[in-house]
């Protein structure tokens, strides 16, 4: 099933680079109290996720935080090593968390995976951006096959 507004968001973790090295966080401790706008792109480094998608956030990271949002996280279908690189590569900074969801698993939770093997990439996560309010869905945006419109952040920050 996929999510909706209204649902809870489900419960899982997602990989993390910190100071020490690769590291989790708790989907609990991601959105246990706070406004989180989590933007989910099918890959790092794929051109319109590097070049659109999430500088769009980064460029907007202080609209964002004007409309009462506590964290910006964007995730993909990567490894930690991957998305710690990508962010650094986009310069994110500490506005946006990079979230490693490795084997798919919590797009799958949020039933917006797909199948990338037509392009070689395996099972990936949808173009989507969700706005969640103390663990809950507020707003689900997924973008249609090859579109981008309504997770970029523009969208997002009408949505909120």
């Amino acid at each position: 099933m996929t999510i909706a507004a209204g649902d809870q968001m489900p419960s899982g973790a997602f990989g993390i680079m910190t100071d020490s090295g690769p590291g989790a966080i708790s989907t609990e401790a991601l959105f246990s109290g706070k406004k989180v706008v989590l933007v989910s792109v099918p890959g790092a480094f794929t051109p319109t996720c590097s070049m659109n998608h999430l500088p769009g956030f980064v460029d907007q990271f202080d609209a964002l935080k004007s409309k009462n949002v506590d964290t910006v996280a964007c995730m993909a279908v990567n490894d930690v090593f991957v998305m710690d690189a990508w962010g650094k590569d986009r310069g994110v900074g500490d506005n946006v968390m990079m979230l490693a969801d490795g084997n798919g698993e919590y797009a799958q939770a949020l039933g917006l995976e797909f199948d990338g093997s037509a392009f070689g990439m395996g099972m990936r996560g949808q173009r989507f951006a969700i706005i969640v309010d103390d663990g809950i869905a507020t707003h689900v945006a997924v973008e249609a096959p090859g579109q981008f419109e309504v997770s970029k952040a523009e969208a997002i920050l009408d949505a909120l």
